[in-house]
């Protein structure tokens, strides 16, 4: 079983940065995505960013992209999002999530119906 735990979320002013970090474990051979999606208050959960696991290839949402990185470590056992000039509209939860090669579900990586692992969630509130 995968194991996901994030971490790093807090507390910043408007234009700050933050990193947060998914520390996976367990049955991590068979990765293939990795994704951050974040809900904010009153909201559904939204896709924020994606990690292809092999071909390294990264995607972003709109309202994040030119200011959020996705990436990895050289363990190949955790990813952060980096978040750079926040926002106060990017106050929310944020979640660590993680595809498994033998899925069944619709591939749509943006879609959070599409992965079958998640972590508890991180608070990242953004003040103005």
């Amino acid at each position: 079983q995968v194991r996901l735990v994030e971490s790093g979320g807090g507390l910043v002013q408007a234009g700050d940065s933050l990193r947060l970090s998914c520390a996976s474990s367990g049955r991590t051979f068979s990765r293939v995505v990795m994704a951050w999606f974040r809900q904010r208050p009153g909201k559904e959960r939204d896709f924020v960013a994606s990690f292809i696991w092999t071909s390294r290839m990264t995607y972003y949402s709109d309202s994040v992209k030119g200011r959020f990185t996705i990436s990895r470590n050289n363990a190949f056992d955790t990813v952060y999002l980096q978040m750079n000039d926040q926002k106060p509209e990017d106050t929310a939860v944020y979640y660590c999530a993680e595809r498994d090669r033998n899925s069944r579900k619709p591939e749509i990586h943006s879609d959070d119906f599409s992965y079958d692992y998640w972590g508890q969630g991180t608070q990242v509130t953004v003040s103005a």
